[in-house]
């Protein structure tokens, strides 16, 4: 199978074709040329208005739901989401039935996933079941093709816990994921604790669970000289705490969400349950010092926290509504809307995650496999349900204006593109 990509703009920090508009030819999943004008004939010929081409985009904390959630999503329906939003590899969280502890499950994965369009990579579980206790069998699951490891949406409060896996995973230059939230403070809390939830009524979550946790891991990191990632970012206090972490030389990496650059806490004042996430939304202060950070090079990677849930759980009070937003196919638009311009999003989408969690470099070069995405960032259009993959519809940005728009991806001989 051939294809061929007319007049892209290569988009790729630090490459030579970096910025030049170029023709793409490939062919059985490999790069085979790149110039200015090719005249050969293709199976698929893909040209569009302001087309730009960039290594394959990466996700790294999507929720799918399978085994044991399908009701919320599935590996296929996941898998479609990611495409449609320009990614060509995820990481899915461990928080299923049963939950990703043990080699049996990396492997589930990684085989009902293996004829996807999108390379979905399993984290694997921190601790078994995922409740902070007893770590589970870390090693056995690397082996058998864990990316990472977390307990997803469950932190670990444990610091004894956090230790000892910190410690583990050095065996084998593993990553440990941390969602930061200290459970103990804010437990009952639905919204960021601030003015707005004093005047909605509803209680609050301060974001010092969040920042102290932020903290205690950068000390636990150190001790153990490990690599750790905190994900869900939304404090200025905490981007401070790993900003400074770095300038040490510590191992420490963050992401922030999508939603986190472009809602605050002011937009819940219709109680609206799809802004209902965790980290919750903070102040409009707090999201333009996250603003600040992804221009000034302290935030590594956009994470989408892809959360699906079923029509029930979010159509009801916002305090029995569940947590969580699908966030994969509008991820880019997002950002773009947020102010975060195009060779940032490919240094915290394409570049930074493969670097932090080990996956080979993706590179727009002759002879090397096809991994890339294909978009156009000047576009700007209002997102509609009718769109979502998504086998869940809980987001709040149907009917939003967006800021760049995916055409499609090609991974290896795979094919995605949206109509």
């Amino acid at each position: 199978m051939t294809i061929l990509i007319r007049k892209a703009i290569i988009t790729q920090p630090g490459s030579p074709f970096n910025g030049q508009l170029k023709d793409i030819l490939i062919a059985d999943g490999i790069i085979v040329r790149i110039a200015d004008n090719i005249t050969e004939k293709a199976d698929t010929i893909i040209e569009r208005e302001g087309l730009q081409v960039s290594p394959g985009w990466v996700d790294i904390f999507a929720h799918f739901c399978d085994p044991g959630y399908e009701f919320k999503e599935t590996l296929q329906t996941g898998a479609r989401a990611a495409a449609a939003g320009g990614y060509t590899h995820v990481f899915v969280l461990p928080n299923t039935n049963p939950v990703v502890h043990s080699k049996s499950q990396v492997e589930y994965i990684k085989e009902k996933s293996r004829t996807l369009p999108v390379n979905i990579h399993p984290v694997g579980a921190v601790t078994k079941n995922a409740e902070g206790k007893d770590l589970a069998e870390m090693y056995d699951m690397f082996a058998s093709g864990a990316i990472a490891f977390s307990d997803g949406i469950n932190a670990v409060q444990s610091a004894g816990v956090l230790l000892k896996a910190l410690q583990y995973v050095k065996a084998f230059e593993g990553v440990l994921m941390q969602l930061p939230q200290d459970k103990s403070i804010g437990t009952h809390g639905l919204m960021n604790e601030g003015i707005i939830s004093t005047r909605l009524g509803l209680p609050g979550k301060p974001v010092i669970a969040e920042e102290m946790m932020v903290a205690r891991d950068i000390e636990l990191a150190e001790y153990a000289t490990s690599k750790l990632h905190f994900t869900g970012i939304s404090s200025k206090r905490s981007v401070d705490h790993i900003k400074k972490a770095k300038e040490r030389g510590l191992q420490v990496s963050c992401s922030v969400t999508p939603y986190h650059l472009f809602f605050s806490d002011e937009d819940l004042v219709n109680y609206d349950t799809n802004l209902k996430v965790n980290p919750p939304l903070r102040t409009p202060e707090n999201r333009q010092a996250l603003r600040e950070a992804i221009n000034n090079g302290w935030i590594d990677c956009i994470a989408s926290h892809h959360f699906p849930q079923e029509w029930d759980s979010k159509t009801c009070e916002f305090e029995y509504a569940g947590y969580g937003m699908i966030g994969l196919e509008t991820a880019f638009g997002v950002a773009g809307a947020a102010g975060v311009n195009t060779e940032r999003w490919i240094e915290l989408c394409s570049i930074n995650p493969r670097k932090i969690f080990g996956l080979p470099a993706a590179t727009l070069q002759e002879g090397y496999p096809a991994d890339l995405t294909l978009f156009n960032p000047g576009v700007t259009y209002r997102f509609e349900e009718k769109q979502i993959q998504s086998k869940s519809k809980n987001s709040p940005f149907t009917g939003k204006e967006l800021k760049g728009q995916v055409i499609g991806i090609i991974n290896g001989e795979k094919v995605f593109l949206n109509t």
